[in-house]
């Protein structure tokens, strides 16, 4: 399972301060995306997850120069989220650096501006889901009936699309919606969230999730990197 530390920006700069030595009194904390991403992949990471959190509030790229500054930095894929609604944004985060791209659940409601964002990206594109039913029920579909999540992923892979993010926020995945997900073979699924300790990223390597996207328990300290990394199998070669 490959691991994505995650990078959550906002005004330029990340939402939480990244300060790896806090415990001991040690280094510098720094609030620099581009910095971040270069401790981080210094210590091991091999994929970056950028969340442009003010490109999500108004619908369309708003962190591009972050993008940008963390990509002339590391040498890694870069995966950026947040404010990707059209083929148009999903060139802009290419051009500024970006490797592979994230929509939102609302591109579904979309196909058209889907289609034109599968020709820019390709197999570099995922969509972020939220697989509980609550908040299923909750979004503003345009449908008369909410579609279940099995429902959303037939759609999804009927129109080309290979890759999701289940992001489960502060809530354990479900580990039975997971496992038939992952049987479903044409399908890389990616979790964000659901894991806050080393057991968590075992768990979801051994249920066969081909990633998980981690940001606060990397960035404030609560889980260090390296133990993640060997958690989650993707050390070495």
């Amino acid at each position: 399972m490959e691991l994505y530390p995650a990078i959550d920006v906002v005004g330029g700069r990340s939402r939480l301060v990244y300060w790896p030595g806090a415990s001991a009194g040690i280094g510098s904390p720094t609030d620099r995306p581009d910095r971040i991403a270069q401790q981080l992949v210094g210590q091991g990471a091999r994929l970056i997850h950028l969340v442009d959190f003010d490109g999500a509030r108004r619908a369309q790229p708003a962190n591009l120069e972050a993008v940008g500054a963390v990509a002339s930095r590391v040498a890694v894929p870069l995966q950026v989220a947040g404010g990707l609604e059209e083929p148009d944004h999903v060139r802009l985060a290419f051009a500024a650096g970006a490797t592979r791209v994230v929509l939102s659940a609302a591109i579904v409601e979309r196909p058209e501006a889907l289609r034109g964002c599968l020709e820019v990206a390709g197999d570099w594109l995922a969509v972020g889901l939220d697989p509980r039913p609550d908040r299923l029920a909750a979004f503003p579909w345009r449908r008369t009936v909410p579609p279940t999540l099995p429902a959303l992923v037939d759609e999804l892979a009927a129109a080309g699309v290979h890759r999701i993010v289940l992001s489960h926020g502060g809530s354990a995945p479900d580990a039975g919606l997971l496992a038939l997900l992952v049987r479903r073979g044409d399908l890389d699924v990616l979790v964000a969230g659901g894991a806050t300790d080393l057991d968590g990223i075992r768990r979801l390597r051994d249920a066969g999730v081909g990633g998980l996207i981690l940001g606060e328990p990397l960035l404030s300290g609560a889980i260090e990197l390296s133990q993640a990394l060997e958690a989650a199998g993707s050390t070495g070669g």
